[in-house]
């Protein structure tokens, strides 16, 4: 795995993304990811204080949490955005997961459901490590939605930008399973009967692009789960995350 970076004191590695996120983590040898989903979400305050509790139940640090899925009232513009990911990344500088460097190694999602928003940004879902020797990879791939990340912004660099026709979210889906495949690949998980979870997020009909994008690339097999949310930035209009773990919570 020679595109991820070690983050010692969550043991976990990470694929280096932007700012406000990595492109993925994976659990290092001796240790294994769970993924917890709340029973509602939580404004994220309180949501991180939820993590927090329950990291110190089962004996963990703060620095083992590696991944989070968010849930935002309506997408932002480009400037809203940087704002929110300011204050996020706050909690993680607190908790010693980013540090003076500036790497985030945490994996996140956020999205924007049609029904029933939050009325504030809010924590629907988390990941963290325990140790576990012998464990198989368990991974969390960050979300992506159909734009290249890192660039001057995120409007010009959107793929088929203001196109929801069947062809313009074929182009759309097929820029976002690469980029997962490509994640995957990078975190040890090149094969997707590995995956215990797909996760897509649109308004637009899926059906298609499960017939003719999803399902050639291997990521149907496992069952889609079909969240009706947009992304989290204005204009764009399909987003997926993956992952691989053993163990579900409810909490």
């Amino acid at each position: 795995m020679s595109d991820t970076s070690r983050f010692d004191a969550g043991g976990y590695r990470f694929v280096p993304g932007v700012f406000q996120y990595s492109a993925g983590v994976v659990a290092d040898e001796s240790h294994e990811i769970i993924h917890v989903r709340l029973r509602a979400p939580l404004p994220l305050a309180a949501g991180f204080d939820r993590v927090a509790g329950h990291l110190a139940a089962h004996g963990r640090p703060l620095t083992s949490f590696c991944a989070c899925e968010l849930r935002s009232p309506a997408p932002f513009t480009e400037a809203g955005f940087e704002a929110f990911n300011r204050q996020y990344t706050g909690t993680l500088r607190e908790w010693g997961i980013i540090g003076a460097d500036g790497v985030n190694p945490v994996a996140r999602s956020n999205v924007c459901p049609l029904l029933d928003p939050p009325v504030e940004p809010s924590l629907f879902a988390f990941s963290f490590t325990v140790e576990k020797q012998g464990a198989r990879p368990t991974a969390v791939v960050s979300g992506s939605g159909e734009v290249p990340e890192g660039l001057d912004g995120y409007g010009a660099h959107i793929v088929a930008p203001g196109d929801t026709s069947p062809a313009g979210m074929q182009r759309k889906a097929t820029f976002v399973v690469d980029r997962m495949r490509e994640r995957m690949a990078a975190l040890g998980l090149p094969d997707p009967a590995a995956l215990s979870a797909v996760q897509v997020y649109t308004v637009e009909p899926l059906r298609d692009l499960l017939e003719s994008v999803l399902a050639p690339a291997g990521l149907s097999g496992p069952g889609v789960t079909w969240h009706l949310a947009r992304p989290p930035i204005e204009g764009l209009a399909f987003e997926m995350d993956v992952r691989s773990t053993a163990i579900e919570q409810v909490l």
